[in-house]
């Protein structure tokens, strides 16, 4: 299906002034050099609690594609993108009404929010190193909804930015690296309804250290005809 795009989000993360207003839910380290280069700021000790989300403050509508460059710098870890998020009665996930989150992620599948999440960087265990793959997920709940083959190399042959591309159009969902579709899923509404507008957000389990830049959101609208 075609439709048109009209970019409604554009930031090159080059800079602090870029990400001043994204929240933060965790503790995360952030620097720049070339791009907006993210790492955990708490111990790695402290397990699944070293983990950290990292939320655009802006509400997306629920046609919408996303696009960003992105490169891994340090592993074992996992990357991570929430797309229409909302909270559980389709509040804001900002509202004073929901429960506090600190970057632990139960409180993202079984907490007061509703979203899809990917995760397409998935080197932090063993078994996710051995067979490398993209899964994609609804919540509330953790409930699995499509998987594909992940290209991404190991840091040490990541000798570029890798084009990562999301797309959300009605009930359908397909995702892209470097322009090769990985992912292609519809929403038929088994657990819940096809989810709608809502927040973008960024995530990464520690040790995990990438670099991210040139992030672009268009909103899409179906063409006339």
């Amino acid at each position: 299906m075609e439709w048109e795009e009209t970019l409604i989000y554009d930031n090159a993360l080059r800079e602090e002034k870029d990400v001043q207003d994204w929240v933060e839910e965790g503790a995360i380290k952030r620097s720049f050099s070339g791009g907006l280069i993210l790492e955990n700021a708490l111990s790695e000790k402290l397990g699944d609690y070293a983990h950290w989300t990292f939320w655009i403050p802006q509400e997306f509508p629920s046609d919408i594609k996303i696009e960003w460059k992105f490169k891994p710098l340090r592993e074992p870890g996992l990357c991570m993108v929430f797309f229409a998020a909302k909270g559980k009665n389709n509040q804001s996930i900002f509202s004073e009404a929901l429960q506090r989150r600190t970057g632990y992620y139960p409180q993202y599948h079984h907490g007061d929010l509703n979203a899809y999440h990917l995760s397409y960087f998935r080197h932090k265990y063993e078994t996710e190193r051995a067979f490398r793959t993209c899964n994609l997920r609804k919540s509330y709940g953790f409930h699995f909804a499509a998987q594909g083959a992940d290209p991404l190399p190991p840091v040490e042959d990541a000798l570029e930015f890798y084009k990562v591309k999301l797309i959300k159009f009605q009930n359908r969902i397909t995702f892209y690296i470097n322009d090769l579709k990985l992912l292609d899923w519809i929403d038929e509404g088994k657990n819940g309804k096809p989810l709608n507008s809502g927040m973008v957000g960024f995530r990464q389990m520690a040790p995990m250290k990438a670099i991210y830049k040139d992030l672009k959101i268009y909103a899409l609208k179906k063409k006339d005809g």
